[in-house]
């Protein structure tokens, strides 16, 4: 135990194997999950590793970076492994954590901070949720703090710096491959404003090689797969590029202030990080007052920059989520060392609501769930028991240390408390009762083998449907025109909303419904069904 006290090395390690690791297959493909799943799919099938394609169609709004990751996963361990899908997101939110501990042992010196702060990002609510899902963001942010980390040291070391720079560029031009400029924005630009205001730039004429040098190979890295796509595919890479921005500007159009409360992001730190952000508050009682200003620009400047892009959903915030960690970790600290000594009871307050909010959550979960699950598990308890167990027991510890004022090991219990819900907390979503209603469309390939059919979607692309079908499916209804196909009978896959539509186009064929496929996880009448994850498969036949 003591070992592991002081080896902040190996408690990352662990933590994050736990967080990021372990039920990675636990939870349904979800919608972006698809869509890079499928690129990743079609990539190994047609082999084609630099013009991706989504369900048949051009695929070029984002560089294919993960996407190499992914399928190389896959056809390392097997398309139909989730667990490979998403490993290399979790292998990104390692790099993530770990080059955080880097980046603020270096930047204060201070290693118990550093730690502190990297524990509370990696278990951050939307970090996590990032890190155990196969989208893109948390490879761009990763990379590109990893950029920031080698700037760092560029811009605080005399020598090496080519070495930095080289390092620096290699970072910007795998973030840039991941997602093109969305990290440089969010993530880069805020941090080189705010360390400039902060720690300004000493040595300015030593830096002026090596950032040259960091400018031209992230350029060159940066922009080659563009350039590729440019010349062998311009005309699609020109549309594409016409309806994303279209897209941008008009899509999720949201007003400046939607980001205001980011801070519950970070889920059970959520109060903490609140209280981090108070300067007038924490400016003196902080280890390092310098490195609190910078964390703290840095976290406004990121929320500012997101605020002002016109396309807004929660999912954009996870790189402020970044610096706001950094920000809270300074409060955090502050807390663990000196609660014992605070004599303004007035300072406790957010201390005791926020761990005891946690503590009282699984106090009552034992009894509030059962409640609320009875009907669910059909007999099945065996992860709810532990669950209810561990949650208990660690709410327990998380007040008796609480009431002792041992705010350090009220910490470490809450990241044991975050990580029993990983174990025995994401399990029960597959025990739970699913759909009765529930038929994959992947049954769909039988019935073409045996009527020897083809399949056309009717209307539009959902992507859970098509990952589960298992290979492209072409689409009828091109904008306002309709695609008739050759063959003499074939089944056409319709959505409900488009059924009366589809009977009217099709009037004068046969028509007779074969079966109604249904990929949602929830019966009809929840609140996550989705009408979407539904089609009808009628047999159309010509007369």
């Amino acid at each position: 135990m003591k070992s592991l006290k002081n080896n902040p090395i190996l408690i990352l390690l662990l933590t994050c194997f736990a967080i990021y690791f372990v039920n990675l297959d636990a939870l349904y493909v979800n919608i972006m999950e698809a869509r890079n799943f499928i690129t990743a799919r079609e990539m190994l099938q047609n082999n084609n590793w630099l013009l991706p394609t989504l369900n048949g169609e051009s695929r070029y709004q984002k560089p294919p970076l993960p996407i190499w990751f992914t399928a190389i996963s896959a056809l390392i361990f097997g398309l139909k492994s989730l667990f490979a899908l998403r490993l290399p997101a979790a292998l990104a939110a390692l790099l993530l954590i770990f080059t955080s501990y880097k980046l603020l042992s270096y930047l204060t010196e201070n290693r118990k901070y550093a730690l502190i702060s990297s524990l509370i990002l990696a278990t951050s609510f939307y970090i996590v949720y990032a890190g155990r899902n196969g989208q893109w963001d948390i490879f761009s942010h990763a990379f590109m703090l990893g950029c920031i980390y080698y700037i760092y040291r560029l811009f605080k070391t005399r020598e090496k710096k080519n070495q930095y720079a080289i390092l620096a560029a290699l970072f910007f031009g795998l973030s840039f491959m991941s997602k093109g400029p969305v990290s440089v924005y969010i993530l880069l630009f805020p941090f080189l404003v705010s360390f400039i205001l902060v720690y300004k730039l000493e040595n300015k004429k030593s830096l002026i090689k090596p950032l040259l040098l960091f400018l031209l190979i992230s350029t060159l890295l940066s922009s080659w797969w563009y350039v590729y796509v440019y010349f062998t595919d311009p005309l699609e890479l020109t549309r594409i590029t016409q309806i994303e921005t279209l897209n941008w500007q008009n899509h999720n159009v949201r007003t400046f202030y939607y980001y205001w409360n980011f801070f519950v992001q970070s889920g059970v730190w959520s109060i903490m990080a609140f209280i981090g952000l108070l300067y007038p508050y924490l400016k003196n009682k902080v280890s390092n007052k310098k490195a609190y200003l910078f964390t703290l620009l840095w976290t406004l400047f990121s929320l500012i920059l997101l605020s002002l892009t016109p396309e807004k959903k929660s999912r954009y915030l996870l790189p402020v989520l970044i610096p706001l960690a950094f920000n809270t970790g300074f409060y955090l600290e502050y807390i663990i060392t000196q609660f014992r000594t605070i004599k303004n009871k007035v300072e406790t307050i957010p201390v005791y609501l926020n761990f005891g909010l946690i503590g009282g959550i699984g106090l009552i979960f034992p009894i509030a769930g059962y409640f609320y699950l009875k009907d669910s598990f059909y007999g099945n308890w065996i992860w709810f028991i532990l669950l209810s167990i561990c949650t208990f027991f660690i709410s327990i510890f998380i007040f008796k240390y609480l009431l002792k004022k041992n705010i350090q090991m009220v910490f470490y219990l809450t990241i044991v408390y975050i990580i029993s819900i990983i174990f025995f907390g994401l399990p029960i979503v597959k025990k739970l009762a699913v759909n009765p209603d529930f038929n994959r469309i992947s049954k769909l390939i039988s019935w073409e083998t045996n009527t020897n059919n083809k399949t056309y979607e009717f209307s539009d692309l959902t992507p859970e449907l098509i990952w589960d079908y298992g290979k492209p499916m072409k689409i009828l209804t091109l904008e306002e025109s309709i695609i008739f196909p050759t063959e003499n009978s074939f089944g056409v896959l319709i959505r409900d909303n488009q059924k009366q539509r589809f009977l009217d186009i099709f009037k004068d064929y046969s028509l007779k419904k074969i079966t109604r496929f249904d990929m949602n996880p929830r019966e009809k009448g929840s609140s996550q069904y989705r009408s979407r994850l539904c089609r009808d498969l009628y047999l159309v036949s010509k007369k």
